[in-house]
C-alpha cells in the first residue's frame, strides 16, 4: 500500500515513516534505511532525526542513533516532544547498558512531561539495576497508573519475582492479561508481548502458536527472537535455534545489539550442547547489559559460570628439518 502510494505522490513526505515502520515489522532493514535516505531528501527536523535514530538502532548503528536522538531533542519545539526524544536516548543508553545515563535521561524527559509513562517505566527499570528497590517500585506504579502497558505490568511482575515476591508478581501477571484482552478489544496488537510473558510464566506452547501468527503478519527481529525463545521453553530447541540465529546474525536482519536476544541465544545453545558458542553469547549479553533483566540476568551470570572456561587445546606441533 506504501510503495503504491509513493509511486504516486513521490514528493509526499508522510507516506515514508509508514513505509519505514512496514519494512521494519517485516524485518527488511536495507529496505527501511533506502526509504529514510529517500525522506531526508524530502524532509528535516525532530521528527524525521528521531525517526532515523530508530532506523540506525535497528540495523546497530548506535552511535548515530545517539547523536540523531540528540539533536532531535535539541530541535524539538515543545516540552512534550522534546521529552519523548530523552525517552529514546534513554532506551538507548539502557540497552548499551549505561544505567546512569538512561536514567539521567528519563528524568529529564518526566520533569519535562509528567504524563511521559515510558518514561517513568524506564526509570523504574534503571533505578532496579542501581539496586535503588522502592523507588524502581514506585515508579513503575506511577507508569502503571496511567497508562495500564502490559508490558510495564510484564516488567513489574519481573522485578517482584526477582524480589522473592510471587504473589505480587502474579497480580502483575494477572492485570497483563486482563489489560491486553483490553487492548485487543480497543483494536491494539499486544500478541507479542503476550507470548514473550506465557513463554516464561505461563504456557509456552501458547507461546509459541502466537508468535508463529505473530511471525505471518510481520517477520521481524523482536518477533524472531521471541518466537525461538518461546520454541526453547516448549523443548524445539533446533527449530529455535534458527530463529535465535536470524535474531542476532547481521545478515538475517539481526543488527540490533541486544542483551536480550544474546542471552535467548545462549541459552538455547546450551541446551543443544554447544558449549562455545553458548559461552561466546553468554558473555555477550553480560557484555552489553550486565542488568538487562532482574531475573535473566541472574539466570545468564549463573549459565555462564557454570559452563566454565574453555578447554585448553594443545597447538600441534609442526614438522619440519
Amino acid at each position: 500500500m506504501g510503495e503504491a502510494a509513493l509511486k504516486l505522490e513521490p514528493r509526499r513526505w508522510t507516506t515514508y515513516p509508514l513505509l519505514i515502520d512496514a519494512y521494519t515489522g517485516l524485518g527488511e532493514h536495507a529496505a527501511a534505511k533506502r526509504t529514510l535516505d529517500r525522506l531526508t531528501e524530502l524532509r528535516s527536523g525532530p521528527a524525521v532525526l528521531a525517526r532515523a535514530a530508530a532506523v540506525y538502532r535497528d540495523r546497530g548503528w548506535r552511535e548515530d542513533a545517539a547523536a540523531s536522538l540528540a539533536d532531535a531533542a535539541a530541535g524539538a519545539q515543545d516540552p512534550a516532544e522534546r521529552a519523548a526524544y530523552l525517552e529514546r536516548a534513554g532506551q538507548l543508553a539502557w540497552e548499551r547498558g549505561d544505567l546512569q545515563d538512561a536514567l539521567r535521561h528519563f528524568q529529564e524527559a518526566v520533569r519535562l512531561d509528567p504524563d511521559q509513562r515510558a518514561a517513568q517505566a524506564g526509570q523504574g527499570r534503571a533505578l532496579a539495576a542501581l539496586g535503588r528497590t522502592t523507588e524502581a517500585l514506585n515508579a513503575y506504579r506511577v507508569a502503571l497508573a496511567k497508562q495500564p502497558s502490559p508490558r510495564y505490568a510484564l516488567e513489574l511482575g519481573e522485578l517482584y519475582e526477582s524480589l522473592g515476591m510471587p504473589e505480587a508478581a502474579r497480580v502483575q501477571y494477572d492485570l497483563l492479561r486482563e489489560r491486553v484482552r483490553g487492548a485487543a478489544a480497543g483494536g491494539a496488537d499486544e500478541e507479542l508481548v503476550l507470548g514473550q510473558f506465557e513463554a516464561d510464566h505461563g504456557d509456552p506452547r501458547a507461546a509459541v502458536r502466537r508468535l508463529r501468527a505473530e511471525w505471518r503478519r510481520q517477520p521481524g527481529t523482536e518477533v524472531a527472537d521471541a518466537l525461538g525463545w518461546a520454541l526453547h521453553r516448549a523443548g524445539k530447541h533446533e527449530e529455535a535455534l534458527r530463529f535465535a540465529v536470524r535474531a542476532t546474525q547481521e545478515e538475517h536482519g539481526g543488527g540490533v545489539r541486544s542483551a536480550v536476544y544474546a542471552y535467548h541465544r545462549g541459552m538455547i545453545e546450551r541446551e543443544l550442547e554447544r558449549y562455545g558458542a553458548a559461552r561466546r553469547h553468554l558473555a555477550e549479553a553480560l557484555r552489553i547489559n550486565p542488568h538487562f533483566s532482574p531475573l535473566h540476568a541472574r539466570a545468564a551470570r549463573v549459565a555462564r559460570e557454570a559452563l566454565g572456561e574453555p578447554p585448553d587445546v594443545e597447538v600441534p606441533e609442526t614438522g619440519g628439518d
